[in-house]
């Protein structure tokens, strides 16, 4: 679902109202919704603005029309997170989510990586985090995600930035979440726009031992960018080894 400016539309903010009753079991998986009339009356919004919002519903794959029935609860809605940008640990191994593990948070001088993706000056100075995920058969990836300078965040997504001091430079640990995961709890009033590369690699050395794999263990790397508007603030690699659980990709145009 496309979304235009910072601030969501009135017919989006009733998709999120709705998806949120999708999502806290008012309206449960399987279950029928009432009729436009009676919904309209009781959201005590307008019978055109409510009929948006279901189409945007249905198309984003919480609802399905059914004849003679009416417009049904799908049995697996989908998660949250503006639908289509979900964290990495919600996606690996068909959303049942493995243990997220800190091993760096500082803040570090841009790379080449991060001067080309978040467009970071020579001097400027980025949130770095390095997490290793692990399922029930051991490692399945290794993340490295960088967030734009504080005076970037400030500007675009002060709720991010907020939300990014709040969870200070915490000691590598475990349980972690990853910075996709703070950003898209921060962003209920944010549009996001991102995208991602996909490219196949060997792990090399380093990454082979955070992985507990032979450096020449073939893996994917997913590249990843997260935009407010035209201003990137959140770039990430992530290292996908052989054997790692599926990923599923959703290529759109």
């Amino acid at each position: 679902m496309a979304l235009s400016g910072h601030r969501r539309r009135p017919v989006v903010a009733l998709y999120e109202r709705i998806a949120d009753a999708v999502h806290d079991g008012t309206y449960p998986p399987g279950s029928t919704l009432p009729s436009e009339p009676k919904l309209a009356a009781e959201l005590g919004v307008s019978r055109p603005a409510l009929r948006e919002a279901l189409l945007l519903l249905q198309e984003d794959g919480l609802l399905t029309v059914r004849r003679g029935v009416g417009r049904t609860v799908n049995a697996r809605p989908p998660r949250r997170g503006f639908e289509h940008v979900q964290p990495l640990e919600e996606l690996v191994g068909g959303g049942t989510g493995p243990r997220v593990r800190a091993l760096l948070r500082s803040v570090e001088e841009p790379t080449d990586f991060t001067t080309q993706h978040l467009l970071a000056p020579a001097r400027a100075e980025l949130r770095f985090w390095e997490s290793l995920l692990s399922g029930e058969s051991g490692p399945a990836a290794l993340c490295h995600e960088w967030a734009a300078a504080d005076e970037v965040l400030d500007r675009v997504h002060p709720a991010f930035a907020t939300a990014l001091r709040e969870c200070g430079d915490a000691p590598a640990g475990d349980p972690a979440v990853s910075m996709l995961s703070v950003l898209l709890a921060a962003s209920r009033e944010v549009a996001l726009h991102a995208h991602s590369g996909i490219t196949a690699t060997l792990l090399g050395r380093r990454r082979g031992e955070q992985l507990g794999r032979p450096a020449d263990t073939p893996a994917v790397l997913v590249t990843q960018v997260v935009r407010v508007g035209d201003t990137p603030v959140l770039a990430a690699k992530h290292m996908l080894p052989t054997g790692a659980p599926a990923l599923p990709v959703l290529q759109s145009h």
